[in-house]
């Protein structure tokens, strides 16, 4: 049975675990070739490396790095010959505390390198290498904090997200002519490490209108839809995925 990404070759970084492992596993099953990105958890990336079989590599990076963003692009374009997709799912809910100076000034150095510099830097790298092939699809996750904005001990994180969100329309309107296109999903809470126990947390279920945390495989069924171009007059556009928790 065809998948929609046969013979595609695609990059997702921050795939250890959570939403980025769970579309390394759609995007295998619809096909791909799937580079998959961690920074630490070796193990984990290569349990799932082991679980899938073939189509899939490793490769390690420290994304903080303005070097290793390149290497970490290098690697995965070389492995098959270059690249089709990019899917910037790497980050992390990072504070950046209002009350003291040196963790404010921290927080907002490290959500702005890791949260919107470092996809910024692959986005980059991604539009360098799809016009050499004729076109490409960029998928980056954002968050609904990229709408609202996040609470008062994260507000680095949440405008780190809307730069993203802002970057990736601007990438779909620049470079549309080129047929490379660009596109964002919006989670909310979604069941990972960063939700932690909130995931099951009776309080917060009770406030979401589905009764339960979001799934990371249905973030992940919307990457691998928007990321095999099934729908390329979607460029550009944001897709909330929020079980109705935050709607616009």
């Amino acid at each position: 049975m065809s998948g929609m990404l046969d013979g595609k070759t695609a990059l997702v970084t921050g795939a250890s675990r959570g939403i980025g492992r769970a579309t390394v596993e759609v995007l295998h099953r619809e096909g791909a070739n799937v580079a998959l990105h961690y920074g630490n958890d070796k193990d984990s990336a290569q349990a799932t490396a082991d679980r899938l079989g073939d189509r899939v590599t490793l490769v390690q990076g420290d994304l903080r790095e303005p070097a290793e963003r390149h290497r970490v692009w290098s690697e995965a374009a070389q492995w098959r010959d270059g690249v089709d997709v990019l899917v910037n799912n790497a980050g992390a809910w990072l504070p950046s505390e209002i009350d003291d100076d040196g963790d404010w000034q921290r927080g907002w150095q490290a959500n702005y390198q890791l949260n919107l510099l470092a996809p910024a830097d692959l986005c980059r790298e991604a539009i360098l290498g799809f016009r050499k092939r004729g076109g490409g699809i960029i998928v980056n996750v954002t968050s609904r904090s990229a709408h609202r904005g996040d609470d008062a001990e994260h507000l680095a994180y949440g405008a780190a997200k809307g730069g993203l969100l802002a970057l990736t329309k601007g990438i779909a309107r620049g470079y549309a002519a080129e047929n490379i296109l660009a596109y964002a999903v919006a989670p909310g809470w979604v069941a990972t490490d960063i939700s932690g126990d909130l995931a099951s947390d009776p309080t917060l279920l009770e406030t979401l209108p589905l009764g339960e945390v979001t799934p990371p495989q249905d973030v992940a069924e919307v990457i691998a839809f928007l990321a095999s171009g099934r729908s390329r007059h979607t460029t550009g556009a944001t897709i909330d995925i929020t079980g109705a928790d935050y709607v616009r």
